[in-house]
Formats: C-alpha cells, sequence, structure tokens
C-alpha cells in the first residue's frame, strides 16, 4: 500500500511539474476552436456548401433551443430565461423558417443519420409545438431507417404528453442532465432535481420504448468531495443509463455572468478535481461501464463502444459520437455547422438571428475555412482525443506528410511530456498514467495562438 501512495504522489508531482493543474486548454469538440472562428465566413458560404452535399447522402442536424424556464448558475450555454411561451413560440416560427430554408436547398435523396435537440431546453417546448418542428424537420429531410433521434431532457421540465409526442416522432434517444444529486450542491449551483423527479422521468421515457439514454454528471462543483460524487453516480448508476459524460465544471464567470452566483472559494482545487474524477471514473469502470475517450463512459454494447472498436469514434460539438456522417448542419441562434469545407456559425443573438431568418437568408455570422494543414491538425487532435494514440500510417498516407517530418512532431512532444508518452512503430501513444495530460498534449498539435481565448482548466 504505501508502495501505491508513493507511486500515486510521484505521478502527481510529475503532472504538477507539467503543469497540468494551472494549465487552460481547449476540449478539442473542434479544430480550430470557435475563438478561432471570423466574419470571413457568411450566408453565401454556408448555401454554398449545402448545395456541395452529395445527393442520397446522409447528413447529421442539431437543433437549438435557447430558452428556460430558470437559469441554472453553472452553466455557460448561450440561454435566456422566459415564464411565457410567447417568445419560445416566436422563436419556432424563426427556426421553422429555417428549416424550410435548409430542405429547399439540399439536394435529392438526402437523409439524417443524426437529429439532435438541444439547448437551453427543448422540452420546455409544448406538444404542439413540438408536434409542429419534428414535421418541417422530416419534411426538409426525412430520418435514415438507422438513423437516431435525441433530445436534452430537463426532468423538472418533461410530461407524459411532451414526452409521447416525441416518442410518436421517433424519438429513440433521450438525454438526462443531472449535474450532481446532492442537495447543498444543487442549491449553490441554482439547479433543484431531486433524484426522484429525474427516476420519474426516466421511468417514463423507458415506459415509451425509447431504447438509449444518456446522462450527464459534472465533477468540479462547487462543496463537492469524493464521498459526495461517489454517491451522486452510485444514485446515477442506479438509473442504468447507457452512456454518461462526466464533464469538468468550467467556472469562466467573465464569459458567463451567471457563474459570478457560485463562490469560487468553494470550487475544488484542481487537484481535488483529479481526484474527484477518478473517483468517479473507478465507479462507473466497476459497474461494467467502457471508458471512451476523456470524459465519456458507455455500456459495452452502446453505439460509442462499438464505434471505438472499430476505429469510427469521433468527437463534435456535443462530445463524442459514433456519427460518421460528412455535414453536421446547426440549425437556431448560435448554433455551428461543419462542413468538409469548414465551419459556419449563426449569429448569436436571438434577434439577429431572427431578423436575418426573416429577410430570407442563413443567418450565419462566423466561421472558418480549413485549410490543408488545418484538414491534418484535426484529425492528429482527434485521434489523441478519441484513442488516445496517433497512426502514423493514417497521417501520413491520408495527408502526405512525410514520415520523418511527423517524427519530428512525435519527437517535440516526446520530449515534453517524456514518461507519459511512447514512440513506437505504430505512432504517438499516450501511456495509461498520461491521459490526465490529453488535452495538453493536443494543444501540442495545435498551430493557432491559444492567448486569444480564455479556455477552461486542464483537468
Amino acid at each position: 500500500m504505501d508502495k501505491i501512495n508513493a507511486s500515486a504522489m510521484s505521478t502527481e508531482s510529475q503532472l504538477t511539474r507539467l503543469g497540468l493543474f494551472d494549465a487552460k486548454v481547449p476540449r478539442y469538440t473542434s479544430y480550430p476552436t470557435a475563438p478561432h472562428f471570423n466574419a470571413s465566413v457568411d450566408d453565401g458560404d454556408f448555401a454554398g456548401w449545402i448545395d456541395q452535399i452529395e445527393s442520397g447522402s446522409q447528413i447529421s442536424l442539431y437543433i437549438h433551443v435557447p430558452f428556460c424556464r430558470r437559469l441554472c448558475w453553472f452553466c455557460a450555454c448561450r440561454t435566456q430565461g422566459t415564464r411565457s411561451d410567447a417568445p419560445v413560440r416566436a422563436y419556432l416560427e424563426t427556426l421553422k423558417a429555417e428549416v424550410e430554408m435548409l430542405g429547399r436547398r439540399l439536394p435529392s435523396g438526402v437523409t439524417l443519420s443524426r437529429l439532435h435537440w438541444g439547448g437551453g431546453t427543448p422540452t420546455l417546448l409544448a406538444p404542439d409545438m413540438m408536434k409542429e418542428l419534428t414535421e418541417v424537420i422530416f419534411r426538409a429531410a426525412p430520418m435514415h431507417e438507422t438513423g437516431e433521434f435525441s433530445v436534452e431532457i430537463d426532468p423538472n421540465e418533461i410530461d407524459e404528453a411532451r414526452l409521447d409526442v416525441l416518442a410518436a416522432a421517433g424519438m429513440n434517444r433521450a438525454s438526462i442532465g443531472i449535474q450532481d444529486f446532492d442537495p447543498q450542491i444543487q442549491s449553490v449551483i441554482g439547479r433543484i432535481q431531486s433524484y426522484d423527479v429525474t427516476r420519474d422521468a426516466v421511468d417514463m421515457i423507458r415506459a415509451r420504448g425509447i431504447p438509449s439514454l444518456n446522462a450527464d454528471i459534472l465533477y468540479g462543483l462547487p462543496h463537492q468531495s469524493n464521498e459526495r460524487i461517489a454517491e451522486s453516480v452510485q444514485k446515477l448508476l442506479s438509473l442504468s443509463p447507457d452512456r454518461v459524460a462526466l464533464y469538468g465544471y468550467a467556472h469562466v464567470p467573465w464569459m458567463a455572468r451567471r457563474q459570478s452566483m457560485i463562490p469560487a472559494e468553494a470550487l475544488p482545487t484542481p487537484e481535488a478535481r483529479l481526484k474527484l474524477y477518478e473517483t468517479a471514473k473507478e465507479l462507473f469502470l466497476w459497474d461494467g461501464y467502457r471508458e471512451i475517450g476523456i470524459d465519456h463512459f458507455s455500456r459495452p454494447e452502446d453505439g460509442l463502444a462499438r464505434a471505438l472498436d472499430a476505429g469510427r469514434l469521433r468527437r463534435n460539438f456535443q462530445g463524442y459520437t459514433d456519427d460518421t456522417a460528412p455535414a453536421l448542419i446547426g440549425l437556431g441562434a448560435s448554433s455551428i455547422s461543419k462542413f468538409p469545407q469548414g465551419f459556419a456559425q449563426n449569429l448569436s443573438g436571438t434577434s439577429d438571428y431572427t431578423a436575418r431568418i426573416r429577410d430570407g437568408r442563413f443567418a450565419t455570422g462566423r466561421g472558418h475555412v480549413f485549410t490543408p494543414e488545418d484538414y491534418m491538425r484535426s484529425r492528429m487532435i482527434e485521434q489523441l482525443m478519441c484513442e488516445f494514440r496517433i497512426s502514423t500510417a493514417e497521417i501520413t498516407e491520408t495527408f502526405g506528410i512525410s514520415k520523418s517530418e511527423l517524427n519530428r512532431m512525435f519527437g517535440e512532444v516526446v520530449d515534453q511530456f517524456a514518461g507519459f508518452v511512447d514512440l513506437t512503430n505504430d505512432g504517438l501513444v499516450i501511456l495509461e498514467h498520461g491521459k490526465p495530460l490529453t488535452r495538453m498534449i493536443a494543444r501540442a498539435f495545435d498551430a493557432y495562438d491559444l492567448s486569444k481565448a480564455g479556455h477552461s482548466s486542464a483537468i
């Protein structure tokens, strides 16, 4: 036991030396990251990229609903609070018009491999609004026979009628936000949601035959301890989700002013954050879940685990995915699209977004056109984030870089993170005890100036 403790202390001291507990780095749900988008990409580019989608192919579609009945203090998403349905109904009319514009532009025979509703709280839509939205979407592009329709569900903002509409429309994956079950922590982060309310929502979902359930939980919250997160994870495990996202809370009050309501002095230290993550991770693994990348866990039969085994795991703005559609189109205020040509983001302000759509134009406000180097570095970073390795064969064969030049890049990383990465005949590999450094190692392959953006803690 003393040897184990000494080894753990030695590893922590080395992680400290490498700056893990001080570093601020991107989450790498995109490359380049959103702070590097600019106004050089406009609605004309967005329309042109849609035109280049192949007839009969599949696309992924994201729908953003930026409204909540109450604003949780921990959340940094682009949302606004509303007590009435009036602004939601007005937004829905604009969103439907945007969907129809997309449908008129899409090449023939395009179907949806994925449809995801996020927010905000998409389940605050009344049943009639949900029905209208699904009908408009499926007129624009029907679901592929193997497609997945998922919705973010707030257990505090769901009922039988709304679930009936979603189930009838073909929702086959539900995603519930939990964050933490501890009452004190819930009070401090402004998210009151009891275990009983959450369990009842899960029961309603399962009663309708929805086959897959996702759940989100956070580590790094104020007043969180190893004992408290263990209790929350065990309660979550009793609900048997198929897939879990274990995200680190990002305290960025300069970006999300509502987070100033959270007492910074109650937040765990970076060293304590790592222990919170490890505590939760051990419980998920003990219960038979597979580790997926840096912050997801899934049942062995879930699509993420199968994609990992087959080398098809990908990372996008929703985290990890088994979707391999070449285009992800985001609709709604602030939504981000990814095409083979680049990124396009809608105007963030609801009023600006609405004005553009009512003018008969797509709402693109900024984006990024990929360079040849972007493609290569994006894939290298994605491989690290998904598989903790970079394949020499794939990168040299796909992007035309010489093996000697790639090894030079690898060598710089091996020197910087000695003892935590390894260079083999197959490529660069992050060792098991080096996994906490994954985002920092990915940063070493990032060619953009990271000083321009305030990123979250590396752990």
